[in-house]
């Protein structure tokens, strides 16, 4: 026993986490994404067979996404700054409308029922497979940025989409700056910068959202943020992410863009499926 917690529960907690943070880490890496809409499938999966409740497991695996995700939006938000490709006019103007959105989704947490943020994260990750297996590069929303009440509402969209999946938001900014011409490193780049933002408001907002529902998560957790999920499973992926990245490498472009399409076709019908 610790604190009261038998210590084969912990160590089945622990050696699961660990378990999914190489499979997260080794799929990140592969596919060049935050991790996001990988760790929330895995952290689904390691909460189901740990007999999280359903009606929150899915708050839980969103709110500890966030949490994991915030050191490494940092990183690599500081490289691009390093490197000079972040044109910050853009982050400072979306920076309230995304704290906004984050601070809205995560009011919704408080009480809506599990398979609404299952329902948006098939969308999202049904239009991610389907823009990378059959998308147009040519498509585009405007030459120019639009003004600032256009802007404003891309921020909250930001903000809430990505407070309900518990994704860093980076692609979803970066896929908005390049359909209005911006090149993209500097898309890139804006999304580092979101996905902080969204990170630490998230974490925020999830842990006091699930302060009333704390009896029914599972050990050493605050709210719907598990402290042993982020301990645990982001040095494990950080590990392990190299290993995925050397293996994107080897892959043409394309290829690499198919196999991530069919992956998340794949978690968006494993979603689906449970929403049936």
């Amino acid at each position: 026993m610790f604190l009261g917690v038998p210590a084969s529960e912990l160590v089945l907690l622990a050696s699961m986490i660990m378990a999914g943070g190489a499979v997260s880490g080794f799929l990140a890496g592969l596919f060049g994404v935050g991790g996001g809409g990988i760790i929330v499938p895995v952290l689904f999966e390691i909460f189901a067979a740990l007999h999280v409740p359903e009606e929150v497991r899915m708050q839980l695996c969103v709110g500890t996404s966030l949490a994991i995700i915030a050191p490494t939006a940092w990183r690599s938000f500081r490289t691009h700054v390093a490197q000079g490709n972040v044109p910050a006019g853009v982050l400072r103007r979306w920076t309230i409308p995304i704290v906004i959105g984050v601070v809205a989704g995560g009011s919704i947490a408080a009480f809506a029922p599990s398979w609404v943020f299952r329902l948006a994260f098939v969308v999202l990750a049904g239009f991610i497979a389907m823009q990378m297996l059959f998308g147009n590069k040519s498509w585009r929303l405007g030459d120019e940025l639009p003004g600032t009440a256009l802007m404003s509402a891309y921020g909250i969209f930001i903000g809430l989409y990505s407070s309900l999946m518990g994704v860093g938001g980076g692609a979803v900014a970066t896929l908005i700056l390049v359909l209005y011409g911006r090149p993209i490193h500097a898309g890139v780049a804006i999304g580092a910068g979101v996905g902080i933002i969204i990170a630490l408001a998230g974490t925020v907002s999830y842990m006091v959202a699930g302060w009333p529902h704390q009896a029914q998560m599972p050990p050493f957790s605050i709210g719907f943020v598990s402290l042993i999920g982020v301990a645990l499973m982001a040095p494990v992926a950080g590990f392990v992410a190299p290993y995925g990245a050397r293996l994107a490498h080897a892959l043409s472009r394309r290829k690499l863009e198919i196999a991530f399409g069919c992956f998340m076709l794949l978690v968006a019908l494993r979603f689906l499926w449970t929403l049936i």
